[in-house]
């Protein structure tokens, strides 16, 4: 039956050209501009890394002195590298690292290869094992590596292409400020979407092609691009990377063995702060901040206010796009009143003409499917054209494709409810004598 149904509602379809397209257009119009809020939403609220989120933290402690200071707001964004050194010797959590990003020229000993400016990460050497890095060829560096200031690096496989055509270049070497460093491993194509590790340098900002010890790029004067804040004698003797300048700079996140352990290492990080307090380098009263990947994106706004506002707007204009369809349905449904009275006079049940008309208006809604994909992939070409950093992003992936066939006809099929059952309650009798 369901195959004559859908004879049925080709025939209906060629018989009313006009408000058939009239129909599919509207559909497609009111999904299309829902797939387009609603793809730039799923890209912006997205989980960056779903299997450890709920177990990765960044910290936060409120280092600066009291000039500016009001109380309750937030703490310093970055830590001071004293800071983090000593968060990371204490080893409280499963994996810490603290990092900062830069940008330096990366070459190999081969003059007639030119130098190329990448964008850098130096982190101590659990970054790679706390956000799941892929590996190509290789491993990242060791614990013993960083306090021996260990000349080595790993590449992305976008470096790795240009600098060594895409070959295995584990234990060759790369020039980096005119030091040879030794390549322990290449990581696999990666992004890290939005960049939540690191958000100074954009929340869409690539991920890095280079990275190196943290130690090591200190020693060789890799510099740091990102964000800075110093405060009161600001850098000691003029370099504000040093151990113990009061400047904040540091990313510093830790990886816990469950969610629930984050109670008793907020109560660490109020301790280490009063010492520090008692110790006369916090000015501040204690302000601490603990939070894990979805709360830390949260609160630094990577889901700006009006992309929901334009996701409520798209609902509601796929909405009217709906209840127009619902009485063009409706139009269409009394000028067939008389085949339906046919039909049922010929022994069509209420149920047999429900049904039928049912699947005419899914058949609309794949119609409206196909169409409104052309509309949501123009709408998403529109948005990659624009300045901002997540644009693009901006794709149509596997799971969008399914919601917008989905959504496209359950709305076909919730539109055509009211006009099914109206049609499942003409009066034949009454239609076999107006005929």
């Amino acid at each position: 039956m369901f195959l004559h149904y859908l004879e049925l509602a080709a025939r209906s379809a060629r018989a009313s050209k006009g408000l058939t397209a009239l129909m599919v257009l509207a559909l497609a119009l009111g999904i299309g501009a829902c797939m387009t809020t609603l793809t730039v939403y799923h890209v912006l609220s997205g989980d960056p890394i779903p299997a450890k989120s709920a177990r990765l933290f960044n910290v936060q402690l409120d280092a600066g002195d009291l000039v500016g200071w009001k109380a309750g707001e937030e703490p310093t964004f970055d830590l001071t590298r004293f800071d983090a050194v000593a968060l990371l010797r204490d080893r409280k959590g499963k994996r810490q690292a603290m990092m900062s990003g830069s940008n330096t020229a990366v070459g190999v000993q081969d003059a007639q290869v030119k130098p190329i400016f990448s964008s850098t990460r130096y982190a101590t050497s659990d970054f790679f094992a706390m956000f799941d890095a892929p590996w190509q060829y290789g491993a990242g560096w060791t614990a013993a590596d960083d306090e021996a200031e260990a000349r080595v690096a790993v590449l992305s496989a976008a470096l790795n292409e240009k600098l060594f055509g895409g070959a295995n270049s584990v234990g060759r070497e790369v020039v980096v400020r005119g030091q040879a460093l030794r390549v322990i491993g290449v990581l696999k194509p990666w992004q890290v979407q939005p960049h939540f590790y690191d958000m100074t340098l954009g929340s869409y900002a690539e991920t890095e092609d280079l990275f190196l010890p943290f130690a090591t790029a200190i020693t060789l004067g890799v510099g740091h691009w990102g964000n800075m804040d110093c405060w009161g004698n600001g850098p000691s003797g003029g370099n504000a990377l040093d151990l113990k300048a009061t400047c904040s700079w540091v990313q510093y996140w830790v990886e816990l063995d469950k969610p629930e352990d984050a109670t008793a290492y907020r109560d660490y990080l109020v301790a280490y702060s009063e010492a520090q307090r008692s110790a006369g380098r916090f000015k501040r009263p204690t302000n601490v901040r603990l939070r894990n990947v979805m709360d830390w994106l949260d609160a630094r706004k990577v889901l700006p206010a009006d992309v929901r506002l334009q996701a409520w707007l798209a609902f509601g204009f796929l909405l009217v796009c709906i209840v127009n369809m619902v009485g063009l349905l409706l139009a269409k449904t009394l000028r067939r009143a008389g085949e339906i009275g046919v039909r049922r006079a010929l022994g069509a049940t209420r149920g047999a003409i429900f049904a039928q008309f049912v699947v005419e208006a899914g058949l609309l809604g794949l119609v409206g499917a196909v169409l409104g994909l052309l509309f949501a992939n123009a709408g998403l070409w529109l948005v990659r054209q624009s300045p901002n950093d997540y644009a693009r992003l901006a794709e149509l992936d596997a799971p969008m494709l399914a919601l917008t066939l989905g959504l496209a006809i359950f709305a076909s099929l919730c539109a055509g409810l009211l006009p099914a059952w109206r049609a499942a309650l003409v009066t034949p009798a009454v239609q076999l004598k107006v005929q």
